[in-house]
């Protein structure tokens, strides 16, 4: 009968030294339950953030451990930006917001900020949030008023198109924002009214004198000013009329002198019509006795010197839109 020779031992080694099954099975577990612990792990930090998060939005919750945190680390504001500003005036925002850069970002309040930014003007809605290290950043929502509407006794907001903005009111918001918008009057106002508007922005020495533009037979516009003075626009061609009359205002003070219309129809001359001058009572102890005199003259470059009023205008509107030498009148 052969011998059976006896199994060698694996080099380096016995039998004895050889990994049992249940060894073999831990090690191919441990390879699966890695990618699950480490899935976890970052489930947990995921969690922990947005509870912070949460924490930090909560003025309540967070404040106790804000001023904790604040006595040991000191988090000053380095960025602030805002999303979604068209119609809010920026310094009116930032005066809302109540931060700078260089503030302490812990000191903030955001739950404060959004009350305040919420009860702005043009503000729908809006979002504060901090994030640390030095960030604020706040997203608005603005409502789209873009001009008021006047026709047959009633005012509406109107957007840049022409349309009705919807849900309002003449308390809170929208009895401010009648207040600031642009006025438009008249049929057909609001679907022209965003090319005057964009012209009268671009010309802001006549806009601080406008309070009104009134649309006139559907086709072209006047401008009331503050002083009660009416100007006549051209047809189609707005902005080239603006842009002389600013031209006049900034070189001979136009729109402030005491005129009852100012008519710019003509494309080669410049037609103006005085107020009606007040009777002057001789019997009136408060008038000086030079004002008396038979025939006074009034000053050079007063409106009662008509000749010599045209003669300034005439030279000013020659440089700023080629007229000739004379205004003339405008044909019956």
């Amino acid at each position: 009968m052969p011998r059976v020779k006896p199994t060698p031992p694996p080099a380096g080694g016995s039998l004895m030294d050889r990994p049992s099954r249940f060894g073999i099975f831990a090690r191919r577990q441990r390879r699966l339950v890695r990618p699950i612990l480490v899935m976890v792990l970052a489930g947990v930090g995921i969690g922990g953030g947005i509870h912070l998060t949460h924490l930090m939005r909560s003025e309540e919750t967070f404040a106790p451990l804000r001023a904790e945190f604040g006595h040991k680390v000191a988090l000053h504001i380095t960025t602030i930006t805002v999303i979604g500003r068209d119609m809010t005036p920026e310094p009116m925002l930032m005066a809302a917001l109540g931060a700078q850069v260089g503030d302490d970002i812990l000191g903030f309040s955001v739950e404060e900020a959004r009350k305040r930014i919420d009860s702005l003007t043009f503000v729908e809605h809006a979002t504060v949030e901090r994030r640390l290290p030095g960030t604020i950043v706040v997203q608005l929502t603005e409502r789209r008023p873009f001009a008021v509407w006047q026709n047959q006794g009633r005012f509406v907001l109107i957007d840049r198109k022409g349309q009705m903005v919807a849900d309002q009111g003449m308390n809170g918001k929208d009895a401010e924002a009648f207040a600031q918008l642009p006025l438009v009057v008249g049929a057909g106002a609001p679907q022209a009214a965003e090319t005057l508007i964009t012209a009268l922005d671009a010309e802001p020495l006549v806009h601080a004198h406008v309070v009104a533009a009134v649309r006139v037979g559907l086709r072209r516009w006047n401008l009331t000013l503050r002083n009660g003075c009416d100007v006549l626009l051209p047809e189609g061609e707005e902005a080239a009329a603006l842009h002389r009359l600013a031209q006049l205002q900034s070189s001979q003070q136009l729109l402030i002198r005491p005129l009852a219309a100012i008519d710019m129809r003509l494309p080669d001359r410049l037609v103006i019509r005085p107020r009606p001058v007040a009777a002057v009572d001789p019997n009136d102890p408060t008038l000086k006795d030079e004002a008396l005199t038979p025939g006074a003259t009034a000053p050079p470059g007063s409106l009662g010197s008509t000749g010599h009023t045209t003669g300034q205008i005439t030279g000013d509107a020659r440089q700023a839109g080629g007229m000739p030498d004379t205004l003339g009148r405008r044909p019956a």
